[in-house]
């Protein structure tokens, strides 16, 4: 099996962190968000080679997956950003089997296992959600295949959310369809993977359709952070040996090693780089990232990327690396 992961995209919403750090790349809970992925794929043992379609901050992208995981990999640049049906197509050379596609900013809880023993053309995971209008949605048969994706539907024709993860078995057929689609207009210039899954539906592919137990969004700063809580809750929590004079820590937290925490309380739902320091403060519900100070400061619902310094404030902020905010206090 081959697996296509498209990162091309610049994560305007997490901006201005993705100014630096390719979207993928920020940490959740001290792991970049697509390491969660990496690892579902790395238990299927049967991966032949990875294509990473890449764009933005392309050469950190490639330089961090080259020096974590041990598979074949291929790096294509997609130097147009014409879509996912685009970014999948320019895979195609390198695609003479089934493949795993999978856009890694998200988290899911899925058993890929599945796909081993398939017998459909393919299989796209969902996650029902109860705000359906947000998302493209899938819509079913009685059998559990998949007859069409609506996106933002205005009526309730379906609450499965296409969450970005997809098996194809028949690969011929969806080159096929990628093909018909780059014939056709783009959408707001765009061509889209979603309409070549309906040119296969259309030509006889039976795609099923399986629910995720899991699915949690870091593609924005609200949504990483609350994506941050739920993997320190689901047993990436982890506190230093030591902690410092008059330091309190709230449960779940993720506290790298040679971090200083002194008179301050920290969590809960908080992530701490390396060599990063918390005094006289309280933090809540915040990422930081590594040697950044937070000093006399209460701070809630924050993003701080690395070297930032933060003192005598008060409130929620989102802040890039080599920040310096200081108040008197």
């Amino acid at each position: 099996m081959k697996v296509i992961i498209p990162l091309a995209g610049k994560g305007t919403r997490l901006r201005p962190h993705t100014h630096v750090t390719p979207k993928p790349m920020l940490k959740v809970a001290g792991r970049p968000v697509m390491s969660y992925v990496m690892d579902d794929v790395l238990k299927l043992g049967n991966v032949e080679q990875v294509v990473y379609i890449t764009g933005h901050l392309k050469e950190k992208v490639e330089a961090f997956t080259r020096a974590t995981y041990e598979i074949p990999s291929m790096f294509i640049e997609q130097a147009v950003q014409d879509g996912t049906a685009g970014a999948v197509a320019l895979a195609k050379p390198f695609v003479d089997q089934p493949v795993l596609i999978i856009f890694v900013d998200t988290i899911f809880d899925a058993d890929l296992s599945i796909l081993k023993n398939s017998d459909d053309d393919g299989i796209i995971w969902t996650k029902e959600v109860e705000d359906y209008q947000r998302f493209g949605v899938v819509v079913t048969d009685e059998h559990g295949h998949m007859t069409k994706i609506v996106e933002k539907p205005k009526e309730p024709i379906s609450k499965r959310a296409n969450i970005g993860l997809y098996y194809i078995k028949n690969w011929k057929l969806l080159y096929e369809g990628i093909d018909h689609v780059l014939t056709t207009a783009p959408n707001k210039g765009e061509w889209y993977l979603t309409d070549a899954f309906q040119y296969m539906i259309d030509h006889g592919a039976k795609i099923k359709v399986v629910d995720v137990a899991g699915w949690y969004d870091a593609g924005q700063l609200e949504t990483l952070l609350d994506t941050n809580r739920t993997m320190l809750e689901k047993g990436r929590a982890r506190r230093p040996a030591a902690l410092g004079e008059g330091a309190t820590i709230v449960e779940p937290v993720y506290i790298e090693d040679g971090c200083t925490i002194e008179h301050a309380t920290v969590g809960p739902n908080v992530s701490l780089g390396t060599g990063s320091t918390v005094r006289h403060s309280t933090v809540a519900n915040a990422v930081i990232g590594e040697h950044t100070t937070v000093e006399h400061a209460q701070l809630h619902d924050a993003f701080l990327g690395d070297r930032v310094v933060v003192r005598g404030v008060k409130g929620s902020m989102n802040l890039g690396d080599d920040s310096d905010i200081r108040m008197d206090t």
